[in-house]
C-alpha cells in the first residue's frame, strides 16, 4: 500500500514551487550520474547523487523481504504494514505526526512490493533536519496504533470488495494461482478479508522487528546533500534498527507452463494472457533476451507483434510483451485482448510470430533499431529527475549490478548478435506456454 503525506503550510507551498521547478532545473536525462558509495560510521552505505541545482534532498530505500514474508494466515500484512508508517511514530500519535509532517513540508511515501518493502522522503534542503527526524521515527518507532490500523484495513477492505465486482480483477487472481500454485507470489498482495481480519498489533510489531534491519537495507539519496553529512544521516535513520533480518526462506519457482485456463465473463472483448519461460539477470544470455523482447513486442509500435496483430489485422488496440524478473521467479508474458469472434484467430498470430522469432531470429535491422531505442531510452526512462534516479540505484542495488551499471549497459547491449537473440528465442519461446483467455464464452473457444 502507497500513502503520501504532504504539506500544504508555508514550509510545503516552498517545497511545492520548488518541486515545480525541479521538472526544469532536475539533472538533463541524457547527463552523466556520479554515483558516490558513502560509507556511515555504523556501517550502512548509501548510493549518492549530488546535485545543487534546486536545494531539495530526495532519499529511497528498501528492505528486503515484501508480501512473500507474510505468515500463512496472514496474507496482506506487509501492504497494511507500509499503510501504517505515517499513522503516528514515537511520542506522537497519527494526528500529531502528519501536523509534524505538515510542518517540516515533508513528502513522505512507503510501499510493499512482492520481495521489498520501500520507503522515501522528498524535503527541502533547509527542512531536513526535521523531516528527517520524523522519518526516523517512522522506521524506527511506528506506533501501530488500534484506531489507524482500523481505518486503514478498512480502506483495504473497501478495494478488496471493488476487486470482487472486477471480472479482470478475479481473472488474474485466478491466474496467478494457475501459474504459481502454492507459492507466496500467488497470494493477493492486499490479503483477503479473512486474512486481514485476524492481523493484529503485536503481528505488526513482530513483522516489523524482523524485516526492518540493516543486513536487507538499500539507501539512495540524490540531491543537496554532501557524503558527510549524508554519513551522519544514515547513522540517523538507520543506525538503532537491529543488524540481521529474520526471513523466511522462499524457493524459487518455475511457472506451471503447458496449461489453459478458461475463464467466462460477460465483457465486451476476449483478453490473452500467455507466459513463457524468463531468464535471469545472471544468466549469460540476458541481454540478447532483452533485445528479443524489445523486437519481439516489447516496442510499443515497432514490435514484430503490433505489426502483426495490429498493423496488418486490426486484431487488437494494444499487444505488447514483457520480460518479468522477480527474485524468486522469471517469465516473459504476452497480453492482448480482441473480438471475442476473434480471440483463435488472435492466439494463432501470436503463437505464428512467437515461432518464426525461435525458428528464424531478429533481422539485422530490427536488432540495431531494438539496441539503439534500448540503450538511448534508458537515461529518459530511469534518470530524467531526482526520484527517478533514487528509484533506479535502489533498484540496481537489489539486482546486484554495481554502481557502474550504468556505464557497462550500452556495451553489455552492443556485445548482442542476431545468433545470440536466434538462441534465446528459441530457448525461451518454443515451450508450450501457459495460457488464459477471459471474456464471454470463453469455455468454449477452441483453442489449439
Amino acid at each position: 500500500m502507497q500513502k503520501l503525506s504532504m504539506s500544504y503550510s508555508h514550509a510545503g507551498a516552498r517545497f511545492v514551487a520548488l518541486l515545480a521547478l525541479l521538472l526544469f532545473l532536475a539533472l538533463p536525462a541524457h547527463a552523466g550520474v556520479n554515483i558516490q558509495e558513502v560509507r556511515s560510521e555504523k556501517g550502512i552505505t548509501a548510493w549518492l547523487v549530488e546535485d545543487y541545482t534546486v536545494p531539495i534532498v530526495t532519499l529511497r530505500f528498501a528492505f528486503e523481504g515484501g508480501s512473500t514474508q507474510d505468515p500463512a494466515g496472514k496474507e496482506g500484512l506487509a501492504n497494511l504494514m507500509s499503510g501504517l508508517f505515517d499513522e503516528g511514530a514515537g511520542e506522537f500519535d497519527s494526528n500529531t505526526f502528519q501536523e509534524k509532517l505538515d510542518e517540516a513540508g515533508a513528502e513522505i511515501r512507503f510501499s510493499s512490493g512482492r520481495d521489498d518493502i520501500y520507503g522515501s522522503m522528498r524535503v527541502l534542503a533547509d527542512d531536513k533536519e526535521a523531516a528527517f527526524e520524523l522519518l526516523r521515527l517512522a522506521i524506527e518507532s511506528p506506533r501501530f496504533d488500534q484506531q489507524p490500523i482500523d481505518r486503514i484495513r478498512s480502506q483495504i477492505l473497501t478495494g478488496i470488495d471493488a476487486a470482487e465486482r472486477d471480472p479482470n480483477e478475479q481473472a488474474r487472481k485466478q491466474w496467478m494461482q494457475a501459474i504459481y500454485g502454492d507459492h507466496p507470489y500467488a497470494k493477493p498482495d492486499e490479503g483477503t478479508k479473512q486474512s486481514l481480519a485476524g492481523i493484529t498489533d503485536e503481528d505488526l510489531r513482530a513483522f516489523h522487528k524482523a524485516q526492518f534491519a540493516r543486513s536487507g537495507l538499500h539507501v539512495a539519496v540524490v540531491g543537496a546533500i554532501d557524503a558527510e553529512t549524508l554519513k551522519r544521516d544514515l547513522d540517523r535513520l538507520f543506525g538503532s534498527l537491529p543488524e540481521k533480518q529474520q526471513l523466511k526462506p522462499v524457493e524459487r519457482i518455475d511457472l506451471k507452463l503447458g496449461q489453459q485456463l478458461k475463464v467466462t465473463y460477460d465483457l465486451p472483448q476476449t483478453s490473452i494472457q500467455m507466459a513463457f519461460p524468463g531468464i535471469e539477470r545472471t544468466d549469460p544470455d540476458f541481454y540478447a533476451a532483452v533485445l528479443m523482447n524489445e523486437i519481439l513486442g516489447g516496442g510499443t509500435f515497432t514490435s514484430r507483434l503490433f505489426e502483426e496483430v495490429r498493423e496488418k489485422r486490426g486484431l487488437a488496440y494494444s499487444v505488447d510483451s514483457v520480460l518479468s524478473n522477480r527474485r524468486y521467479s522469471s517469465f516473459l508474458g504476452i497480453s492482448t485482448a480482441t473480438r471475442s469472434d476473434r480471440a483463435a484467430e488472435t492466439i494463432e498470430v501470436v503463437r505464428d510470430v512467437a515461432r518464426r522469432m525461435a525458428q528464424e531470429g531478429p533481422t539485422a535491422a530490427e536488432l540495431e533499431a531494438a539496441r539503439k531505442y534500448l540503450i538511448g531510452a534508458y537515461a529518459i526512462n530511469n534518470l530524467s529527475s531526482s526520484g527517478a534516479i533514487a528509484s533506479t540505484l535502489v533498484e540496481l542495488q537489489l539486482a546486484g549490478l554495481g554502481r557502474d551499471y550504468i556505464e557497462r549497459r550500452p556495451a553489455l547491449l552492443e556485445a548482442v548478435t542476431v545468433e545470440d537473440v536466434k538462441r534465446v528465442a528459441t530457448r525461451l519461446l518454443t515451450t508450450e506456454p501457459a495460457m488464459m483467455l477471459v471474456g464471454p464464452e470463453a469455455h468454449k473457444a477452441n483453442v489449439q
